[in-house]
C-alpha cells in the first residue's frame, strides 16, 4: 500500500548512476549493407564517443558490435560542438574524426585504423560526407594570432594526404562559416555565414558546377542570407535540390528546379504554421529524409515535434509516440532511422517502417525505466511581460508513495542551454531523478527558444538577460499560483546559456529559493573576449555590439550584481570548458564567499562545455539533490551529502 511522505524525501530506485546510462548520446546512424552503424558517447569510458553497428532486420535484442574500439573517438571540434564526425564509405570501411587529434582516419573493419589527413597542421575536420566516390568534409584551420579559416574540401581515401595538406583539395570557401557539402555529379551545393551571423539569423545557400580538379566554378545564391535561414540541402534529382528555409519565419521544405546552367526557381513544398528545421549547433543534422520514390519524411516542430510523410495526397502524421527531440538520419526504402524521445518514452535509436507506424522499434535506448516512474509531461503556458510564456509541467510522479494533503512539492524550474534551443517535453531520467523523490520539474521554453517560429525566437533580441529572466520568473510564479507548487520552495537550475538565466534570475528577481549553475556565463565581457569563433559574435544581436553596448554588457552580468546573490548557489564546472572558462564560475563562488552566501563549488577535471564521464554525471545529480535537500527543507537518503560553504 503507498505510503504518504513528505515532498523531496521519496524513496526512489531511479540512481543518478542510471541517469548516465539512461538515455545514450547517439551522434549519427546510417544503414550500412543490412546493418545499422551508429555512435553514442559511453560514459563508463570517460565519455567517448564510440561506433557500433548491428542487424538492421534483427530483433530488438540482435547482437551489438563495437566497430571502433577504445582508445578511439569518433568526436569532431570543429566550432567546438562538431558533427559529422564520421561516416562509412562501403560496407567495411569507416572514416572519422579522432577526438585526440581532429585527424581523419580510416579504419577497415578488423583492421588499425590508418590517417587521411596530416598531424599537427592545426587542421580539424567535420560534416564527413560521402558522395560519388569522393570523401567531403568541413575543414577549420587554426594558426596562432588568428581567426580560424574555414572551407569544403575533398580528402583523398588513398592516403595521400596523411603527410601532405597540400594533398587535400579546397572545394570553396572564402566565408566565415560553410556547412552541408552535397554533390551530385557536376552540381554541388553548401551553405554559409558569416559573422555576426549566427546560421539561425542568416545562412546562404548556394550551387555551383563542381570541376574536375574538385573546384567549384560558377556558383551562385539560390536561397537565405539577409534575413533568411538556409538549412540541409539534398540533391533529389539531377537538377532538383531540396532544402529548408524560413523567408515567412518558419523553417520550412523549399526545392529548386534547376534550368540551364545555375538558374532555377524555389517554390515552397509545404507551409505549415510549425518548424521543419533548427538551430545549427551541430553540423550534418537532418530534418527530412527523401525516400527512394520520392516522397519526404519529415519532423515538424511547434512546441512538441510530429514526424509527417509528404505525399502526392497530401500529408500524412505518422502518430508514433515520438514528440521530442526528433532528427532524422537515414533512409533505405520505406524505412528510416531517427533518433528522439516522446512524452513516456526516453530518448534512444529508432527503427521505422514509414508504411506501417506500428513498426517502431528502438535499436537503442527508448527503455530502460518503468513507465509508471516516468511523470507525464504537461505542455502549459503563463503569461510574461513579453507575451506568452511555453514550458513543459513535470509533477512528482512515485507509484509507491501518496502526496501529502497538506503540502506543495518544490520545484525545479530548468533553463535550457543556448539561448537558441528549445525542450519539447520528452521523458528522462534527469527529469524522473527529480520527480521520483517529490520534487517536480517545470522545463521553460523562455522567449528566444525555438521550435515557435522566428518572432518568438528573436524576442530576445537585444534582451538577453532581461526577457529571459522575466519568463522563467512568470512561469515559476504562475505555477506556484495555480496551486501546483511550493512558492516558497521554487529552486531555478541551468547550464551554460541557462546558467546565465539562473544568475540573473537570482541577482534580479526575489522568485527562487536556490540555484544552480552548471557552466554558466557571469560576466558577459569576459565571454566576449574568451569565447570561441563560432560564437564570437553572438553576442551582439543578444545583447548589442562591442565597445558601443558595453555599458549594457556591465549592467547585465550578474558578476556586477553579485552583492544581490542572497540565496544558495551550487556551481559546477568543467576544468577544460572552451566555451565557458572556468574563470567565470570561480568569480561567482569568490563573491558569493565574500557575501557569505551559502555556496558549493565543484570543478572537473577533464570535462569541457558538456559533462560527458559517467563518474561526473553522477557526482553532479548527487550533488545538486543534496544541495536541493538542504536548502529546501527535506531529507535525501542515498545521496552523499555535499558540504556548503
Amino acid at each position: 500500500m503507498p505510503q504518504t511522505l513528505t515532498y523531496g524525501s521519496w524513496p526512489s530506485p531511479i540512481a543518478a548512476a542510471d541517469v548516465a546510462i539512461a538515455s545514450p548520446r547517439i551522434d549519427g546512424a546510417r544503414f550500412v549493407g543490412e546493418d545499422v552503424w551508429w555512435s553514442e558517447g559511453v560514459p563508463a569510458e570517460r565519455g567517448r564517443t564510440a561506433v557500433f553497428r548491428r542487424a538492421s532486420y534483427g530483433p530488438s535484442d540482435a547482437r551489438v558490435e563495437l566497430l571502433l574500439p577504445a582508445p578511439w573517438s569518433a568526436r569532431s571540434r570543429v566550432q567546438e560542438y562538431g558533427g559529422g564526425a564520421w561516416t562509412s564509405i562501403g560496407p567495411d570501411d569507416l572514416v572519422f574524426v579522432e577526438h585526440s587529434d581532429q585527424r581523419v582516419w580510416l579504419q577497415r573493419l578488423g583492421g588499425t585504423p590508418e590517417p587521411l589527413t596530416p598531424a599537427d597542421a592545426g587542421m580539424r575536420f567535420a560534416d564527413l560526407t560521402a558522395a560519388d566516390g569522393r570523401l567531403f568534409a568541413v575543414r577549420e584551420t587554426h594558426t596562432d594570432g588568428a581567426a580560424p579559416v574555414r572551407d569544403i574540401v575533398i580528402v583523398p581515401l588513398d592516403g595521400s594526404a596523411a603527410d601532405r595538406a597540400e594533398a587535400l583539395t579546397r572545394v570553396v570557401g572564402g566565408t566565415d562559416f560553410v556547412a552541408y557539402p552535397s554533390a551530385r555529379g557536376a552540381r554541388f551545393a553548401w551553405l554559409s555565414w558569416n559573422h555576426p551571423d549566427m546560421p539561425w539569423d542568416a545562412a546562404a545557400l548556394s550551387v555551383g558546377r563542381l570541376m574536375p580538379d574538385g573546384a567549384v566554378a560558377d556558383s551562385v545564391v539560390v536561397a537565405g542570407g539577409n534575413g533568411v535561414s538556409a538549412l540541409q540541402p539534398e540533391w533529389t534529382g539531377p537538377d532538383e535540390l531540396t532544402f529548408l528555409a524560413d523567408p515567412h519565419g518558419r523553417w520550412n521544405l523549399q526545392r529548386l528546379q534547376l534550368e540551364g546552367r545555375l538558374a532555377g526557381k524555389v517554390e515552397p513544398l509545404a507551409t505549415p504554421d510549425a518548424d521543419t528545421g533548427g538551430p545549427l549547433w551541430n553540423l550534418g543534422l537532418r530534418w527530412f529524409l527523401t525516400l527512394e520514390d520520392g516522397r519526404i519524411v519529415a519532423v515538424r516542430t511547434n512546441g512538441r515535434d510530429d514526424l509527417v510523410v509528404l505525399e502526392p495526397t497530401g500529408t500524412r502524421t505518422l502518430g508514433v509516440p515520438l514528440s521530442g527531440s526528433l532528427l532524422l538520419r537515414d533512409a533505405r526504402g520505406t524505412r528510416v532511422l531517427l533518433t528522439g524521445g516522446g512524452s513516456r518514452v526516453p530518448g534512444g535509436l529508432w527503427l521505422l517502417d514509414v508504411d506501417d507506424p506500428a513498426s517502431l522499434v528502438p535499436l537503442r535506448g527508448g527503455a530502460g525505466i518503468d513507465p509508471e516512474w516516468l511523470p507525464p509531461s504537461r505542455p502549459v503556458t503563463f503569461e510574461g511581460p513579453s507575451g506568452e510564456v511555453h514550458a513543459f509541467d513535470y509533477p512528482p510522479t512515485n507509484p509507491d508513495v501518496t502526496e501529502p494533503d497538506d503540502e506543495r512539492p518544490p520545484y525545479l524550474v530548468l533553463v535550457h542551454g543556448g539561448p537558441t534551443t528549445s525542450v519539447s517535453g520528452e521523458a528522462s531520467a534527469a527529469v524522473a531523478f527529480f520527480t521520483s523523490r517529490g520534487i517536480g520539474v517545470l522545463d521553460v521554453n523562455y522567449g528566444g527558444s525555438t521550435g515557435y517560429g522566428r518572432r518568438y525566437r528573436e524576442r530576445l533580441n537585444g534582451q538577453w538577460g532581461v526577457v529571459d529572466v522575466e519568463d522563467v520568473a512568470a512561469a515559476a510564479r504562475g505555477l506556484a499560483e495555480d496551486g501546483r507548487a511550493d512558492g516558497r520552495r521554487l529552486a531555478i537550475k541551468g547550464a551554460s546559456a541557462g546558467g546565465w538565466t539562473v544568475l540573473c534570475a537570482l541577482a534580479n528577481t526575489d522568485v527562487f529559493a536556490a540555484g544552480i549553475s552548471r557552466y554558466g556565463v557571469a560576466d558577459l565581457r569576459a565571454l566576449a573576449a574568451d569565447t570561441h569563433d563560432f560564437e564570437a559574435r553572438y553576442l551582439d544581436r543578444l545583447v548589442g555590439p562591442l565597445p558601443e553596448a558595453e555599458d549594457v554588457y556591465i549592467e547585465r552580468s550578474p558578476l556586477t550584481h553579485a552583492d544581490r546573490l542572497r540565496v544558495p548557489v551550487l556551481i559546477l564546472q568543467g576544468a577544460d570548458d572552451p566555451v565557458v572558462p572556468p574563470a567565470q564560475s570561480l568569480a561567482i563562488r569568490d563573491a558569493l564567499a565574500a557575501n557569505g552566501v551559502r555556496h558549493a563549488y565543484i570543478e572537473y577535471a577533464g570535462e569541457g562545455h558538456g559533462f560527458r564521464r559517467a563518474e561526473t554525471i553522477e557526482n553532479a545529480f548527487e550533488s545538486e539533490l543534496s544541495f536541493l535537500g538542504q536548502v529546501l527543507g527535506f531529507e535525501t537518503p542515498g545521496v552523499p551529502a555535499l558540504p556548503l560553504d
